[in-house]
């Protein structure tokens, strides 16, 4: 499957060099005019772009390049990745018995990129395949959305804090909501439903299964 749909050399524009129209504002940018991380200056580079996902949302997702490499993006992620698995990990080492909490503090250490980097695929490809259905044809490809991805995992610095983590999951909704609209050029309703579903169907399986179990412990202890 192709996910590259947007813009390529074959002489169609990008989506946001499109004409708009009077109600959507100006033309938003499709070329980063720096601050995107970069693993050549990955410490001063790093703390700039969390800063700017943070804090400065919408320039940030206006701003970045909708392609160029997957590299820097992943890279950036995996760091977040990293600190949540190991600052969560430390915690856990004290709670643990020994050496047997610390052979899996470090194992799940080694293996976290592996399981990111498949994660942050996965992940981008059903959200891209979602932006094709809800934006239509006419975004930025699936680099783009892998962007998105990978730049919403800030909030796993902070995701290991008990109910800082929470608040921050709630935070990173709002990132890629932000992130898919001004990157595939659309509306925030059309950002949030392409979010937000693969939201809701974990939700609802989550409570079926719940459903399930209580009903199996219900009925499993009846005479």
């Amino acid at each position: 499957m192709d996910f590259n749909t947007g813009s390529g050399p074959g002489g169609k524009s990008e989506p946001g060099d499109s004409a708009r129209g009077p109600d959507e504002g100006p033309p938003r940018r499709t070329q980063s005019p720096g601050g995107e991380f970069d693993y050549k200056d990955p410490v001063q580079s790093f703390t700039s772009t969390v800063r700017r996902v943070v804090l400065e949302t919408v320039d940030f997702f206006r701003g970045i390049a909708r392609r160029g490499d997957f590299l820097n993006p992943l890279i950036f992620a995996l760091i977040c990745y990293e600190v949540s698995v190991i600052l969560g990990g430390l915690i856990g080492v004290v709670g643990a018995q020994g050496e047997q909490g610390f052979g899996a503090f470090v194992g799940s250490v080694l293996l976290a990129p592996i399981f990111a980097t498949i994660g942050l695929l996965v992940g981008a490809g059903i959200l891209h395949l979602l932006v094709m259905l809800v934006v239509g044809s006419n975004n930025a490809g699936f680099e783009g959305t892998f962007r998105v991805i990978s730049y919403s995992s800030v909030t796993l610095l902070v995701s290991w804090i008990p109910f800082i983590g929470w608040i921050a999951s709630l935070y990173g909704i709002y990132l890629a909501v932000i992130g898919v609209r001004e990157v595939h050029n659309t509306t925030t309703g059309r950002a949030a439903l392409a979010v937000l579903i693969p939201a809701i169907v974990v939700f609802v399986l989550i409570v079926l299964l719940i459903a399930l179990v209580g009903a199996a412990l219900f009925f499993g202890t009846q005479p």
